[in-house]
């Protein structure tokens, strides 16, 4: 973020989730206003392609730990045998998350911890593999394609499938492809955003395109007002169609007469609330 700061000018920046420290690939950028949108980045599905090495485990369930004395010893498995066991791993079920992790014990980051030595007793979260494909394998090596929830441990599946598999695993390589609706194939590396400078401007989403999925109404002059004030607004203070019919309490983009972005909103008793003013 530092970089990004040096590269923008801007002192607020986030991020819709994090990266392992080993791991490459996509990571949106909130630049200004548009780190306020976190909460509604942060929870969408992710796509991972990643290589586990089986043959032992390490302290952090990846190729930076050290290797566990007691991993289990046995025979690296065959394509078929990987295939079967995958299975176990496809579908909604309950995940142990590393113990260097983010995780939260009483108020500490669980790596903290595990960097003092001190071993806690984490609990584990619910997670959704919802698609899980081997490209290939070879000596001690599996590569996997995988779309999974949010508040997946990648390095969890290592550390698991090595120990289904008798001969223990960490995770070796990963790259996320995919979060939510952005895709790697149309981000900008950081080493062009540096050379960019000033031009990466161009290359910013928009905050009203970064949510494509919520539905969207065009204020008028009269709403535009009442909405900066944080006032609902019914149908009479917008410019072209209300809200979709079955909408819901699902959030909706309330936009100027550019298009920008102005607020998100809840639609309750017939009027938009709005729960987010960005301008």
């Amino acid at each position: 973020m530092a970089r990004l700061r040096q590269v923008t000018g801007e002192r607020s920046i986030g991020h819709a989730g994090t990266l392992d420290p080993r791991a490459t690939g996509l990571l949106v950028m909130l630049l200004g206003k548009g780190t306020r949108l976190a909460s509604l980045l942060t929870g969408h599905d992710k796509v991972y392609e990643a290589t586990i090495r089986l043959g032992w485990a390490t302290t952090t369930d990846d190729a930076d730990g050290t290797r566990l004395d007691e991993s289990p010893v046995g025979p690296l498995p065959t394509p078929e045998e990987l295939e079967v066991a995958l299975e176990a791993f496809r579908g909604t079920y309950e995940q142990m998350p590393p113990q260097h992790s983010a995780k939260k014990i009483d108020g500490h980051k669980a790596y903290d911890l595990a960097r003092k030595d001190v071993r806690v007793a984490l609990k584990t979260s619910t997670v959704t593999m919802r698609h899980l494909e081997l490209l290939a394998c070879g000596g001690d090596l599996v590569h996997l394609r995988m779309t999974v929830s949010a508040g997946f441990y990648v390095r969890s599946l290592a550390r698991d499938l090595g120990e289904r598999m008798g001969c223990g695993g960490h995770l070796d390589a990963l790259r996320r492809t995919q979060s939510g609706g952005f895709v790697l194939a149309a981000s900008t590396p950081l080493e062009e955003a540096e050379r960019l400078g000033t031009g990466l401007a161009v290359r910013l989403l928009s905050l009203a395109d970064a949510l494509p999925e919520l539905a969207a109404v065009r204020l008028s002059e009269r709403g535009l007002i009442r909405v900066r004030h944080g006032n609902p607004i019914g149908p009479q203070l917008v410019e072209g169609p209300w809200v979709p019919a079955g909408a819901g309490l699902a959030r909706v983009r309330l936009l100027d007469e550019t298009g920008a972005l102005i607020a998100l909103a809840d639609l309750r008793g017939g009027f938009l609330h709005p729960a987010v003013v960005l301008g």
